[in-house]
């Protein structure tokens, strides 16, 4: 009876999702498992992957462009992904992406197994190209392709189903309560990535993770395919091509082009530093952990530091969706923004200091703490059936233009040059410092420009 009276009035309990599931009502029991799985799939593995590319033979720069590799995918994935989902229904969109991720994990743990190539020479005039080797680091990027498909699938589905189940002025909770069992997942994947980089050295220990994510899809994958009921999946239309694309953009909503410019900004920033933050912390600062009568390489710290910027992240994630039906939903937003543009310079300025990146991975928890706000932001004002394909293009949009940025930290972080200052009796040298410094100058704009521009969601104001 309680359930059904809080269903009628539209409120969304954050903690009903854990009851349901315990209860072990099929649907709920299924999609959590599912969400909580992959992503702790996901998050004990591709936040060390940047590491992994460093210890199969390359550098900076290939960090760098496997950063953007990622981010293209981002920006290529989630708009066919919700056009697919809509138009054969989820269970079928869930198991093939299902299916493809977990082949994905298999090939980045045969990746050191696997043979490089010779790029052959080839001239062109004056220029000789190639003649340079590949290593196996290749097979990361082929990989990557892979992995990031059931997460494609995700992102435009679950904005849609909250949309179509929460009443407007409770977006902000609804998504506090699909985003919980996530974050758990985010939670539990880097602790059992450093209870085994606590065991074993990252060249073997690595593997072993990926072949435990690689289980663990599996095993997720089985389940959503036969536990799922898709008797109440509904079919859209089927994607037009372009002209899809250019209605859906010219119909966004005006009031998310100013959060969308300053969304770009901040994942622009983040995007220049985010897959060097595990390099920063084994290699820049080479912090381990010793206390509590354990010692803990680099390595297996940065899993540990990852627990506990999940943990202030679940653990505020409702308090703070609840402050935002008093505040409205743009202060909240703006605080996660903040908390993007300055991490940066804040890690990249850290003392060796075991606590301090503790305190400062904390920290770093925040950001997520505003996401459910900003999704309630970004679905809010889009028609009662249109969820999906507003979220599939705001992210397109979005991810489009971050494509250069990890390429473009990956430039400035692992490159040897310095230039002078025009105006200035100063020079600029490329390294840590500089990328670092640089992405929390353009996360700062985006903040300024969203604090200045920035619409609030009618439901909230």
């Amino acid at each position: 009876m309680a359930d059904s009276a809080a269903e009628e009035s539209g409120e969304v309990d954050a903690f009903d999702s854990y009851r349901q599931f315990f209860a072990l009502e099929p649907d709920v029991l299924v999609l959590s498992v599912a969400m909580l799985v992959f992503s702790l799939a996901f998050q004990m593995t591709t936040r060390y992957v940047p590491e992994y590319i460093y210890t199969l033979g390359a550098g900076g720069a290939v960090v760098g462009l496997y950063g953007s590799l990622g981010n293209l995918i981002s920006a290529v994935y989630p708009y066919p992904g919700g056009a697919l989902s809509d138009r054969v229904g989820s269970r079928v969109a869930l198991t093939a992406f299902a299916v493809i991720t977990t082949v994905g994990f298999l090939v980045w743990a045969a990746a050191p197994t696997l043979p490089g190539f010779a790029v052959p020479e080839v001239a062109l005039g004056p220029l000789d190209l190639g003649g340079w080797a590949v290593g196996a680091w290749v097979w990361v990027f082929v990989g990557l392709f892979l992995t990031q498909a059931w997460k494609s699938f995700g992102l435009g589905a679950t904005f849609a189903i909250v949309k179509q189940s929460v009443d407007p002025s409770r977006l902000a909770m609804g998504f506090a309560s699909t985003e919980i069992f996530r974050r758990v997942g985010f939670l539990l994947g880097p602790a059992i990535a450093a209870g085994v980089l606590a065991v074993y050295e990252f060249g073997v220990g690595f593997q072993y993770v990926l072949l435990l994510a690689a289980g663990f899809a599996a095993v997720a994958t089985v389940a959503q395919h036969y536990l799922y009921d898709a008797s109440e999946d509904t079919i859209g239309d089927s994607f037009e091509g372009l002209d899809t694309i250019k209605r859906d953009l010219l119909a966004m909503p005006e009031t998310l082009r100013p959060l969308l410019v300053a969304d770009t900004l901040i994942r622009f920033a983040n995007g220049m530093v985010y897959v060097f933050f595990v390099v920063v912390v084994t290699r820049y600062l080479g912090v381990g952990f010793t206390g509590f009568g354990v010692s803990l390489s680099p390595e297996a710290f940065f899993g540990v530091l990852l627990a506990v910027e999940m943990a202030v992240a679940i653990l505020t994630k409702v308090p703070v969706s609840k402050l935002a039906e008093r505040t409205g939903l743009k202060p909240v937003v703006g605080l996660g923004f903040l908390v993007y543009a300055t991490f940066p310079v804040m890690l990249i300025s850290a003392p060796p200091e075991q606590w301090v990146l503790v305190a400062l991975f904390a920290y770093s928890g925040l950001r997520f703490a505003g996401l459910p706000a900003h999704k309630a932001l970004i679905v809010g004002p889009a028609e009662q059936d249109a969820g999906g394909r507003v979220t599939g293009t705001y992210y397109l949009v979005r991810n489009t233009v971050v494509i250069p940025s990890a390429a473009l930290g990956g430039l400035l972080y692992g490159g040897d040059w310095t230039v002078p200052v025009p105006g200035l009796d100063a020079t600029l040298t490329a390294g840590p410092e500089l990328s670092f410094a640089l992405a929390t100058v353009v996360g700062l704009a985006g903040v300024a420009y969203f604090a200045a521009f920035g619409r609030e969601f009618d439901a909230y104001a």
